[in-house]
């Protein structure tokens, strides 16, 4: 009987310790999976937030006409009525400033699409909010996913970053054209970019307004493709223009990586590619694309999504432009050599810390 007892004990003591060691296993082992569903769950997170604003980009506007018409032929056409009855109302809402919402600028999506490149907004200089101001923002990239996240969203804290300035992203205006994708791009704080609602934020929105232009727009974006950085410039003044007219201060925007998240097409000068091409931004506004980004569920296949590349969007130091109502050629060409140098001082400067050789030249075509 001690004999049974005293093996008994040892076989308890041995059974306690192999079940406790084994339930630290399996509890170590549920808290790696735990974090690795997190994780896992996080990534996921981004590429969904990133894949809505791809589709949004691409097809938003047309799915939506298109549904607005089918409702209209069917039992609850009052709703689709009821809608196009407020669009003609609110037609002219995009040109006087459109109507941000705060709630969507601070959706919690926008921080899951900045951590999927990720996205970063660098100051160098403080912004007084006496002033109004019109970004150069450069290159255009396929879709300037960094303007849209560090402009028209808070995802990078820019309300933080520079306190009293209201950002507006302006956009081509045939997207305003286009029902609920209208009021989804006003809601991020985006504009048409023409003259009419520029004159209005400039010059009737008091001050502290920020305009940001992609200057080089759709002619840019043809040429934008990995390890290139390119701008188109040269010969865009427009907005200098009307900076001069409102006495608004200019700031050259660089976005290092803006051109690494998607890899494009080129068509030669003179191919019948790039004639469709310019044929499309004559008549049209934007020109078609081809273009590849990864795959919805693996880096290593083809897909609409862009690849997770970094993305820095540099902010330079604000070039003071004295207002002038009717600017001279001269004045407008004299301004606009002393914005194109600054951009160059900007990449220069910061093209080593973001992982560009010192050799590396920006080219303005």
């Amino acid at each position: 009987m001690q004999m049974d007892g005293r093996g008994w004990g040892v076989w308890s003591l041995s059974s306690s310790s192999f079940i406790m060691g084994t339930g630290s296993s399996i509890l170590s082992a549920l808290q790696d999976l735990f974090w690795l569903s997190k994780s896992k769950v996080e990534k996921q997170l981004q590429i969904i937030s990133v894949l809505q604003w791809v589709l949004t980009f691409l097809i938003m506007g047309i799915a939506c006409t298109l549904i607005l018409m089918y409702i209209l032929c069917t039992d609850c056409w009052a709703i689709a009525a009821l809608y196009l009855a407020w669009l003609v109302f609110d037609w002219n809402t995009p040109k006087k400033g459109g109507r941000r919402s705060q709630w969507v600028r601070n959706w919690a999506i926008w921080r899951y699409f900045r951590d999927y490149f990720p996205i970063r907004l660098v100051k160098t200089h403080n912004l007084l909010t006496t002033r109004n101001y019109i970004f150069g923002y450069h290159p255009h990239g396929i879709m300037g996913l960094g303007a849209f996240c560090n402009f028209s969203t808070e995802a990078t804290g820019v309300s933080q970053k520079f306190p009293g300035i209201r950002p507006y992203l302006a956009t081509l205006a045939g997207n305003f054209r286009m029902p609920i994708l209208r009021d989804y791009l006003m809601s991020g704080g985006i504009c048409p970019v023409n003259r009419d609602s520029i004159d209005y934020i400039l010059s009737k929105n008091g001050s502290g307004n920020a305009i940001i232009i992609v200057v080089g727009g759709a002619a840019e974006s043809l040429n934008c493709t990995p390890g290139k950085n390119s701008v188109t410039l040269r010969n865009r003044k427009g907005f200098v223009k009307l900076a001069l007219r409102h006495g608004a201060d200019l700031v050259p925007v660089y976005s290092f990586g803006e051109n690494e998240v998607y890899k494009q097409v080129i068509f030669e000068e003179g191919s019948w590619g790039r004639w469709v091409q310019k044929k499309f931004q004559k008549h049209i506004g934007f020109a078609p694309c081809i273009f590849h980004g990864r795959g919805l569920f693996s880096s290593n296949t083809w897909g609409l999504l862009p690849y997770s590349k970094p993305i820095t969007t540099v902010v330079g130091e604000p070039i003071t432009i004295p207002k002038i109502d009717n600017p001279s050629q001269k004045e407008v060409d004299f301004y606009h050599s002393v914005y194109v140098d600054s951009l160059i001082k900007l990449f220069d400067k910061y093209k080593g810390r973001f992982g560009l050789p010192e050799t590396e030249v920006l080219e303005v075509n």
